[in-house]
């Protein structure tokens, strides 16, 4: 296993030469209007006001801005047209980046999930403009500033998590790069989103042979063959993730392996939330529960092993 993060970079290599219009998703905002590509820059600044830089990954930069026709916050993403490598068809036919294809695709109005605004092609770059609440923190910092989460407070943020991921999966849409950084927690509501679907791909019964993501959260399917099953290496991304809420630690960032034995976990912790946390992480990924298993564990209701 890998025993330390290697960053936010992502993996996927799919080439295409395809050029796109200055096009808006159809999501619902106050102004409906499309730029002229010619004037897509000009467009960008008249409607929204730069803020700071939020986040730097592979791909891009995140800024937080402002909406200038009703002072609504937003995050605008910001990547490098020589970055974008994957590209899909929106449902119009527009061809565009894979990660603006898969945003249209989980958009709907799912409170669970990122909401793309819209997008617009600049001369160097693809630029999204995404939600963002008004007091927001990546769960990362989110757990960093507690040490490690209750196990209760734990609870509703994974289950929101679980709902986004069933949302994804019904849409056919396959995130790839679950872990903290990429889940915004809504400090006023609670209300966790997952973002970030620079990974991402199309959901597909069959094996995955190309990895993408952080390599860290890989599963030991994809380090000791080379390929996995998108269900099983999104389970064990979640049991890595649950153990860092719990714990407040990457499970494996001490240079531990499951193959030296079974995992240790702080006595702290229920019986059945440690349960959860190794059936996840299972090195077989045929032992590692299905999505829709997690709903119904006992842990995720509370309900105490007899």
């Amino acid at each position: 296993m890998p025993s330390s993060e290697r960053g936010d970079r992502c993996a996927s290599v799919q080439e295409s030469g395809l050029c796109i219009r200055a096009q808006r998703c159809k999501v619902p905002v106050a102004d409906r209007r499309v730029p002229p590509a010619g004037t897509a820059q000009e467009a960008l600044q008249e409607r929204y006001r730069l803020g700071s830089l939020l986040g730097r990954g592979g791909f891009g930069r995140v800024f937080a801005a402002t909406r200038l026709s009703d002072g609504a916050p937003v995050a605008i993403k910001r990547v490098p047209r020589n970055r974008v490598r994957h590209w899909g068809e929106l449902p119009d036919g527009t061809s565009a980046p894979l990660e603006i294809v898969l945003l249209a695709k989980v958009s709907t109005g799912f409170p669970g999930v990122v909401q793309l605004l819209e997008w617009l092609e600049l001369p160097n770059c693809i630029v999204m403009v995404l939600e963002r609440p008004e007091r927001c923190q990546d769960l990362q910092r989110f757990i960093g500033a507690r040490r490690f989460l209750p196990e209760e407070e734990a609870r509703e943020l994974f289950r929101q998590v679980l709902e986004a991921v069933r949302h994804c999966t019904s849409c056919g849409v396959l995130h790839r790069d679950i872990k903290p950084e990429n889940i915004l927690v809504d400090l006023d509501t609670g209300q966790a989103k997952l973002i970030d679907f620079g990974c991402g791909t199309y959901l597909q019964d069959t094996v995955y042979t190309h990895f993408a993501g952080t390599l860290s959260y890989s599963p030991p399917e994809w380090n000791d063959f080379g390929w996995y099953h998108g269900e099983a290496a999104t389970i064990w991304s979640l049991g890595i993730l649950l153990h860092q809420m719990v714990c407040g630690e990457h499970p494996f960032s001490r240079g531990r392996n499951l193959s030296w034995g079974q995992l240790p976990l702080p006595q702290r912790l229920s019986q059945e939330c440690k349960d959860l946390i190794r059936w996840c992480l299972s090195v077989n990924s045929l032992d590692r529960p299905a999505l829709e298993d997690l709903f119904c564990v006992p842990w995720m209701w509370d309900i105490p092993l007899p």
